[in-house]
């Protein structure tokens, strides 16, 4: 699915799930939807207002939370708590399962995406009877370039 077609996916699940919940459909509300789902990666909710501040748009901190709410109530962003003083968030509609890294020094995340654990989920499901509605898992350690590092000062 390209990026357009992505985006207007989760428009149109986006306008469906405010409808039947009697929200009301905003510009800015659709701005911001559109904002995440051009944004490639993880973002945190300051990034996000910060981005939309450069580029104009007339959207309050407020506003941005309480639709960033709405995105997650949807299923068209998905939140990660990588450090335990801050949530990031990443678009969730149309995007392949991944899993990340996460170094503890740097605070860089990296996405990986291994076909084991589909399969270790499938097993557990067959065996346990229990259904997966979905799974996060986070690695934390250090990245090769704080690794390299560190190892660089034991040796001074």
């Amino acid at each position: 699915m390209t990026t357009a077609e992505q985006q207007a996916s989760a428009q149109r699940i986006f306008t469906e799930y405010l409808q039947r919940k009697g929200h009301r459909k905003t510009s800015e509300r659709f701005a911001i939807l559109s904002e995440v789902y051009a944004h490639e990666g993880h973002f945190d909710i300051e990034r996000l207002y910060d981005r939309m501040k450069v580029k104009k748009y007339r959207v309050s901190r407020a506003t941005l939370y309480n639709t960033m709410d709405l995105l997650l109530e949807c299923d068209l962003v998905r939140r990660h708590r990588f450090t335990p003083d801050r949530s990031s968030f990443e678009k969730a509609h149309a995007f392949r399962q991944h899993d990340h890294l996460i170094c503890d020094a740097c605070g860089r995340v990296t996405e990986f995406c291994d076909p084991r654990i589909q399969q270790i989920k499938n097993t557990v499901s067959e065996v346990t009877g229990f259904k997966p509605l979905r799974h996060a898992l986070h690695i934390h350690g250090l990245c090769a370039a704080c690794l390299a590092n560190r190892n660089d000062h034991d040796r001074d």
